[in-house]
């Protein structure tokens, strides 16, 4: 995905998903916090070889809403990522976007299979701990078995954690797979690809600030002309 591409605005029928993106990010809202302490986001990453050709592109795109959402404060972001053989790594929760762009900068794709049941699973163990208000998942594909991980996002959504799922392509089994995540968590599917690349970059940014201060957070941003937040306000309304 080159720089131009990702300028281009997106097709009609990505418009339309966004559109049903935006209305389901605005039934869910963000998850209350206790008085003082802070909203906490994990953001999943699929780093296996599928996603090398675009990879550079999404990170520009994912460090944009780390940033975002360190300005807009009151968010810590763990960011969680897989590939390779069995490897499925979390970060400590951060509140800075420095810290998550360094740690963005490290990660090179490596050959694997999807591991998206142990992030839906750490999801899970970190809200025991201590609440999380959402999770954002990007990724391509889906290579185990669709039961289990349809528990664990059935269990996610009876603890309030809506898992936000941004596929990248158009890959059939993938989509079904975050669909029914989505679904289950009480979240929300939206397709990432080289046509809405700018516009996704927009709505993550405006998802981390809802769900780090709600609206007066997607106000300020708004201000700022971010299209994603004017059209989430939109929905909001």
């Amino acid at each position: 995905m080159g720089d131009d591409n990702s300028r281009q605005p997106a097709p009609a029928s990505h418009r339309a998903e966004i559109d049903a993106f935006l209305a389901k990010v605005k039934s869910v809202g963000p998850a209350p916090t206790a008085q003082g302490t802070r909203g906490r986001l994990i953001f999943a990453l699929d780093a296996t070889m599928s996603r090398q050709p675009t990879w550079d592109a999404a990170c520009a795109l994912q460090a944009d809403m780390f940033r975002e959402a360190a300005a807009v404060g009151g968010l810590d972001i763990q960011l969680v990522y897989f590939r390779g053989l069995n490897e499925c790594r979390a970060s400590g929760w951060v509140e800075g976007s420095g810290k998550l762009a360094a740690l963005m900068s490290r990660i090179d794709c490596r050959g694997g299979h999807t591991q998206i049941g142990k992030v839906l699973a750490h999801a899970r163990q970190e809200h025991a701990r201590r609440r999380v208000q959402a999770l954002v998942f990007v990724g391509d594909a889906m290579e185990e078995p669709l039961d289990a991980l349809c528990a664990t996002a059935g269990e996610l959504g009876l603890m309030g954690v809506p898992a936000f799922m941004f596929q990248e392509g158009h890959d059939t089994v993938a989509e079904t797979a975050y669909r029914e995540i989505a679904r289950l968590s009480h979240g929300a599917w939206c397709r990432f690809d080289s046509g809405s690349a700018r516009e996704l970059g927009e709505l993550l940014r405006a998802v981390a600030a809802y769900a780090a201060g709600g609206r007066r957070a997607l106000l300020a941003l708004s201000a700022k002309a971010s299209p994603g937040a004017q059209a989430l306000l939109a929905q909001l309304k």
